[in-house]
């Protein structure tokens, strides 16, 4: 089954000036894919198992990942995801987080996240990481999601 269908766009997200500024630059970007946001983890990781439209019954997607959430830790949805009997375990996780804390970014790639982004805390700074992860975006290649 390899109809090339285009690559869902999941954001979980707590903060919704972040969110806003990261939909704003990966459409700037050109990247027009549907963008689901969540704001909390439980209806994030909802979505991403459970829903029909979801990645685990409908593939492909892409997970922008904030750490801090108000429910849960991100790096728990990271584990859950990645975790070897997931259906989307080869989906792409993108952390984008304020944290640089060394010991945080070890944790996040040995649970096999694949691109981690500190937020820059100036704006400029921020829309500019954002614009380049857009390019990023038009450019990767996500598997498939094996039945």
């Amino acid at each position: 089954m390899n109809d090339h269908r285009t690559v869902g766009i999941i954001m979980i997200e707590d903060d919704e000036g972040h969110a806003r500024l990261i939909e704003k630059n990966i459409r700037r970007a050109g990247i027009l894919n549907d963008l689901k946001h969540f704001t909390d983890g439980t209806t994030a990781l909802d979505h991403l198992f459970e829903a029909a439209d979801g990645p685990a019954k409908n593939g492909p997607a892409l997970v922008l990942l904030d750490l801090n959430l108000p429910d849960m830790s991100g790096t728990d949805i990271l584990a859950r995801i990645k975790a070897e009997d997931s259906p989307l375990k080869r989906t792409p996780v993108v952390v984008l987080t304020t944290t640089d804390d060394k010991v945080e970014i070890q944790r996040c790639y040995d649970l096999g996240c694949n691109v981690y982004i500190t937020k820059p805390v100036n704006y400029e700074s921020f829309a500019q990481a954002i614009r380049q992860l857009g390019l990023f975006l038009s450019v990767i290649q996500v598997p498939e999601i094996e039945d």
